[in-house]
């Protein structure tokens, strides 16, 4: 079958370069570093090591396939006063879009400091900021534009020519500010906004110049025991880019088999919902400091007959390594 982007797709690509939202996953919780830089070092441990993988509408091969890693960790928790907490962590994203004729890389560097609000350090409140370098490269011979098409049939020369070259990077920065607390030392619930592309930075394969339109997400959560076994986490986000928005929400209910609050061995089930798009069933397992996450988004939106309602499945993994003597301060997990 001779492919058959035609000029529509190049008008796709600036779309997606000008317009549209950045790569996001269902499973925002478990990529902090994406979601706002104020989580920076914000969690109970030693070090924590967090990776997700993507693949949206698998019945459009590779439309999208997203995969982002990070490790961040506290310092110098001596020289700071108790409870505070100074973050710093690096962290990756890689991004395929149109079978690989679109792609984006970048790296980040973050920190974070946050301030506690009382004695046990239940409540804190927190800024982080993120340098990013991008970059972003296009596959001009995957593409076939309108003009190939001719009368006389396919030529496979075009006249609409990148001028800027097929490789563009740029640098961003990011930032955000959170607050966390917990009413027992037990539960917790948190309240985070974050702007990404605060310096929006200058974007274009072709002459015309395009400014990435900064991304505010506006996000909270929390962990609630119900009982001596099972806690419910919860979360909702809200982003806005440009013309483009989205809200999700849901809750998982962990049920602890082990009864150890420090290091306990769960089964997580529960579901998000990102409204007018796509519900995402989730399952989870936690042990040993690790927690595994699996969800399937399955389609609700107009184009659930063109993907069989398949949105794309999702994987991630936190690993955070504790101290020999846990402090168990209460920090968002969802």
């Amino acid at each position: 079958m001779r492919k058959s982007i035609f000029f529509a797709v190049s008008l796709l690509l600036s779309s997606i370069i000008a317009h549209a939202q950045d790569p996001h996953f269902s499973q925002f919780f478990a990529s902090p570093l994406t979601l706002n830089p104020a989580f920076t070092g914000k969690f109970n441990g030693l070090w924590r090591l967090a990776a997700n993988h993507r693949d949206q509408w698998p019945s459009i091969p590779k439309a999208y396939v997203t995969s982002s890693a990070s490790l961040d960790f506290p310092i110098l928790a001596k020289r700071i006063p108790e409870n505070d907490i100074f973050g710093v962590g690096v962290s990756g994203l890689t991004d395929a879009s149109a079978n690989n004729i679109l792609k984006l890389n970048y790296g980040s560097v973050s920190m974070s400091y946050h301030k506690s609000l009382d004695e046990n350090g239940y409540s804190t409140i927190g800024a982080g900021f993120q340098g990013t370098y991008s970059s972003l490269s296009l596959d001009v011979t995957k593409l076939t534009f309108q003009d190939m098409l001719t009368q006389n049939g396919f030529t496979g020369t075009t006249s609409d020519i990148i001028t800027n070259g097929n490789n563009q990077s740029y640098f961003d920065m990011n930032a955000g500010v959170l607050y966390s607390g917990s009413s027992n030392g037990i539960n917790n619930y948190y309240l985070g906004v974050s702007m990404y592309h605060i310096n929006r930075p200058k974007v274009s394969f072709k002459d015309k110049n395009w400014y990435l339109s900064g991304r505010i997400t506006v996000h909270a959560g929390g962990s609630f025991p119900v009982s001596d076994q099972l806690t419910l986490h919860t979360s909702i986000i809200h982003q806005v880019q440009n013309k483009a928005s989205e809200t999700t929400l849901g809750a998982a209910i962990a049920a602890n088999l082990n009864q150890d609050q420090d290091k306990p061995t769960s089964v997580y089930l529960g579901s998000w919902i990102r409204f007018n798009d796509a519900i995402a069933p989730y399952i989870g397992l936690e042990f040993g400091g690790l927690r595994i996450g699996a969800s399937y988004d399955l389609n609700i939106s107009s184009l659930k007959a063109a993907t069989n309602t398949r949105g794309g499945s999702e994987i991630s993994l936190i690993y955070i390594k504790q101290p020999a003597e846990n402090k168990g301060i209460p920090c968002p997990k969802f």
